[in-house]
């Protein structure tokens, strides 16, 4: 036995109820999306916006998350077998969630909500998803957790001491935890961002942070790539990996979103038409006169 490693056997089912199995995984997903909620409430009090659009915001996060994540991992990952079989597309629950197929969902979803509301209530779609990617940074932390219980997206043999043995899956030497070092590097992006919108907004553009949040966490996610097991048979003869291919274009149109949004200029913070309006009448009032009241 290696007394340098970590053995991993947890059981990545909590308990079950009816023959329903409630699962680590699905706990830190649900974790995830109600602490995303009172993020935004903190962010919609900040900057003026209606508390009543939190629920229709988190219902469309919650359909294009899971929609997208489970289509793309059958489209990404293994086309073949669930186009011949489609019926096994809505078997969420046996697994098989690409976070790729997740990030273009979400940015279709929030597009379409920015669209939806945003003109009415004084919001773009590039201020909704720099808001959206501080919550999706700490979401990516829980998710990764949840794929270290279930034993599930490590990495290649390692010496470290830090090598995990997965006993569940039949290894008998470390592996790298990958699932880990991804966790981490989110934890670390999600407190950067909110660091930087607690105390930058003032001085930060429409689009920098989201730009940033997608320059780090696929640049993360690309290097990591490189010890992880292959996820399917056909990445063995790739040069890169899928999660790879998929993680380069997010990586370029953060790299540009951060350079357009400096350029354009345009501030972060969110600007109620109606509060300038009224601040503009103020200015214009004459100060009041120092001999007021005397004879």
């Amino acid at each position: 036995m290696n007394l340098l490693a970590v053995y991993w056997d947890v059981d990545p089912v909590i308990f079950s109820i009816w023959k329903i199995d409630i699962r680590y995984y699905s706990l830190f997903f649900i974790i995830a999306f109600a602490i995303g909620y009172y993020i935004f409430k903190g962010f919609f009090k900040r900057e003026g916006v209606p508390l009543k659009l939190l629920d229709p915001l988190l219902y469309t996060l919650i359909i294009g998350t899971l929609l997208g994540a489970r289509l793309g991992h059958c489209l990404f990952y293994q086309p073949d077998y669930y186009l011949a079989n489609p019926i096994e597309i809505l078997y969420v629950w046996e697994g098989g969630l690409a976070s790729h197929g997740g990030a273009i969902a979400l940015l279709l979803a929030m597009w379409w909500f920015a669209h939806h509301y945003g003109r009415k209530n004084h919001f773009s779609f590039l201020w909704i998803m720099d808001r959206l990617g501080i919550a999706t940074a700490l979401a990516g932390f829980f998710i990764r957790m949840g794929n270290l219980m279930n034993s599930e997206i490590y990495g290649n043999e390692t010496t470290l001491p830090w090598g995990f043995v997965f006993l569940r899956n039949g290894e008998v030497v470390p592996k790298h935890p990958t699932q880990l070092y991804e966790a981490l590097s989110y934890l670390l992006l999600f407190v950067l961002l909110l660091f930087l919108y607690r105390k930058k907004l003032n001085r930060l553009k429409e689009g920098t942070l989201f730009g940033l949040f997608l320059l780090v966490l696929f640049a993360a996610r690309f290097f990591i790539e490189y010890i992880k097991e292959p996820q399917v048979a056909f990445e063995e003869t790739m040069a890169l990996n899928m999660g790879q291919l998929l993680s380069i274009p997010f990586i370029f149109a953060g790299a540009i979103l951060m350079l357009y949004s400096i350029m354009r200029g345009k501030p972060a913070m969110r600007i109620d038409p109606a509060e300038k309006i009224q601040e503009k009448k103020q200015e214009k009032k004459p100060p009041l006169s120092s001999t007021r009241g005397t004879y």
